[in-house]
């Protein structure tokens, strides 16, 4: 299944661009080194591991994938420095807890400082107050701020997929892009909030009760360094398996994803051909092996996590024994162990739950990386620096100038082979032959869904590789052949045509479209729901849905693309007269195989295997006894 569609790309000048969203370039710039390592061309790496490039074993190593977020935690660094301040005043409210327990042990239990206890138990309530209300300010600072950037971050990357062109979605999978539209970007929020509010927390808490524990007995904190090399590396060392690891779950998860799609959305087809249990059992073998490489990343976090604390704790055990033996030998009082071993106890729970912390950034570092690839990956058909202008008021003229193109899967094989004509403004072309002979790749190209390897094609006599885009499909409507309905109601499946039409417009446009006829019989009309991909229409129906869009888009230029084909006779004969009405005054260019629908074009172009070999009207071409001709007796013949 593919996510790509004519009818959306169409309008895609009404949709918000990538580039109009923060951060979403240096997002970008941080996974293109990665991307373009493996890609044959920027503009074909899709989706799947089969088209996306390796990360390089030196970036699996590091957390660098999650600088990329930068930009976006910068635009709101007002929300992150008020994080910030409620951080340090939780972890100093933390730090105090300590020295008041030691003054409480070493004067409070005397008897002539009995005063002691009640004032450092109100200090310790008052200390408590602080540290609970800045920890409820800091939390709800790092989970909104997460939840903020992970917004913007699916934001720009589905902005970014309506960007690419026709080379990427020939071998994306729309299932894979959900999944990192939507698991990976959970995995970033889960980092960028939680687990990034754990670990400044902690790292804050380690090197506090570090400097504390210095400050408090130098001798008994040297013996801790000596833990804290070994505690560090194993951190490292197995933080880059369980990234490797975590990734590797992503990208399981992903194809299981990919195939689900691909499955729900033919799910009558897997039925009408009793292939459910087939499908079961591919989908489960995608689950379970998503479940494997899961549960290998959990098992290295588990031992990680294990190992450091055994590590940390070991270390605090070791300390309080020195330190007891310390104390009965007169070196040290009772408080100020204490104090040493709770400031311990925070340096050690800080470490320690920085290793449980470490799996779930490294994690979030390759869905990141993941995200990043795929912002990377650039369209061939773009935006020129400087794009030429349309000449207005538009004109409606077409020009092929011996343009050559091969499809990117299918480079060898020529889809178009020097191909030129001319359709004047305001005339009917018909474009008639066999099945690959390249009819639909010129609609393609005139829409810029590709370029031409070779010659150029022009509109309004601008070659259009040197015009925007989105000015160039602004002038053309396209009604075709496997229509695209959505999960909307009817009056927005045909606003889709042009999103700013006025609800009069809409139901005009339908009318015009004879959309109406079977309008009028659903039981909320124009705002009756049609399910996912129109899956209550019949076939005929859609198609006058896309008619209508093309009504109401107004282009100059009307792409019809079988535009008839689902429709019964009777059906056909009224959209026919819709069409004929909406060509007027409209450069129209029409593909048909029935050649029943092109007998009143003005002229037909015939084309086999990538070329035009005959040019006419119906009439002259008969008479020719070419190509046309063969085909206009078997299919009149027939008749």
């Amino acid at each position: 299944m593919r996510v790509y569609n004519r009818d959306l790309a169409v309008t895609q000048a009404d949709l918000p661009s990538q580039r109009d969203l923060p951060g979403a370039d240096a997002v970008a710039a941080a996974g293109a080194a990665k991307a373009s390592q493996g890609a044959a061309n920027p503009g074909g790496a899709g989706a799947g591991s089969e088209t996306y490039p390796a990360s390089a074993p030196t970036a699996r190593r590091r957390l660098s994938p999650l600088l990329a977020l930068w930009p976006h935690v910068k635009r709101y660094r007002g929300r992150a420095c008020a994080a910030l301040v409620a951080l340090v005043v939780a972890s100093l409210a933390t730090l105090a807890v300590p020295i008041a327990v030691r003054r409480m042990i070493d004067f409070g239990f005397d008897a002539g400082h009995a005063g002691f206890v009640d004032r450092y138990f109100a200090v310790m309530l008052v200390v408590v107050a602080v540290l609970s209300g800045a920890s409820a300010v800091r939390y709800y600072l790092v989970m909104s701020l997460g939840e903020r950037i992970v917004a913007d971050l699916r934001a720009a990357v589905f902005s970014h997929l309506l960007l690419l062109d026709g080379r990427f979605y020939d071998t994306a999978k729309s299932g894979e892009l959900i999944s990192r539209l939507t698991a990976d970007t959970t995995q970033i929020k889960s980092a960028v909030g939680a687990s990034a509010s754990i670990a400044l927390r902690n790292i804050m808490m380690f090197i506090g009760a570090a400097i504390m524990m210095a400050i408090t007995s130098p001798w008994l904190s040297a013996i801790l360094l000596i833990a804290i090399p070994v505690i560090v590396a194993v951190l490292l060392g197995s933080g880059r398996g369980v990234r490797k690891r975590s990734r590797g779950a992503q990208d399981t998860l992903a194809e299981a994803s990919a195939y689900a799609a691909e499955a729900i959305g033919a799910v009558r087809s897997l039925q009408a051909n009793t292939a459910e249990r087939a499908a079961d059992a591919r989908f489960s073998a995608e689950v379970e092996s998503s479940f494997g490489a899961a549960r290998a990343a959990i098992r290295a976090r588990a031992m990680l996590t294990g190992f450091g604390i055994f590590v940390v704790f070991a270390s605090v055990v070791g300390i309080l024994w020195a330190g007891a033996n310390a104390v009965l030998a007169g070196t040290m009082t009772a408080g100020t162990l204490g104090q040493f071993v709770l400031y311990a106890v925070l340096a050690a729970s800080g470490l320690g739950q920085l290793g449980e912390v470490w799996g779930e950034v490294s994690q979030a570092a390759g869905a990141t990386e993941r995200i990043a690839e795929l912002l990377a990956v650039q369209p061939e058909v773009k935006r020129p620096a400087d794009p030429v202008t349309l000449p207005e008021p538009p004109h409606g003229a077409v020009r092929f100038e011996h343009v050559a193109f091969a499809y990117p899967t299918r480079p060898g094989i020529a889809a178009l082979d020097g191909v030129s004509f001319e359709v004047r403004p305001g005339e009917r072309v018909a474009i008639v032959g066999p099945s690959g002979a390249g009819k639909s790749t010129v609609f393609q190209l005139l829409l810029r869904f590709y370029d031409p390897t070779s010659g150029r094609i022009l509109l309004d006599g601008v070659d259009v590789r040197m015009a925007d885009p989105e000015a160039v499909r602004a002038r053309i409507a396209l009604v075709p052949q496997d229509v695209a309905v959505f999960a909307a109601s009817i009056r927005e499946n045909i606003r889709l045509g042009r999103p700013d039409a006025t609800d009069a417009e809409v139901e005009e446009a339908g009318h015009l479209a004879r959309a109406d006829e079977f309008v009028a019989r659903l039981p909320q009309g124009w705002e009756t729901p049609v399910g996912e991909r129109g899956v209550t229409l019949s076939g005929g129906q859609r198609q006058r849905i896309a008619i209508a869009r093309a009504i109401l888009r107004r282009a100059p230029v009307l792409l019809l693309d079988e535009a008839t084909s689902a429709l019964d006779a009777e059906s056909e004969t009224l959209v026919q007269q819709a069409l004929d009405r909406s060509m007027e005054g409209r450069t129209t260019i029409v593909i048909a195989h029935r050649l029943s629908t092109v007998l009143s074009a003005d002229r037909i172009l015939v084309m086999e295997a990538g070329r035009v070999v005959e040019e006419g009207t119906h009439a002259s071409l008969v008479a020719k006894g070419g190509l046309y001709a063969r085909l206009a007796a078997l299919q009149f013949g027939e008749d």
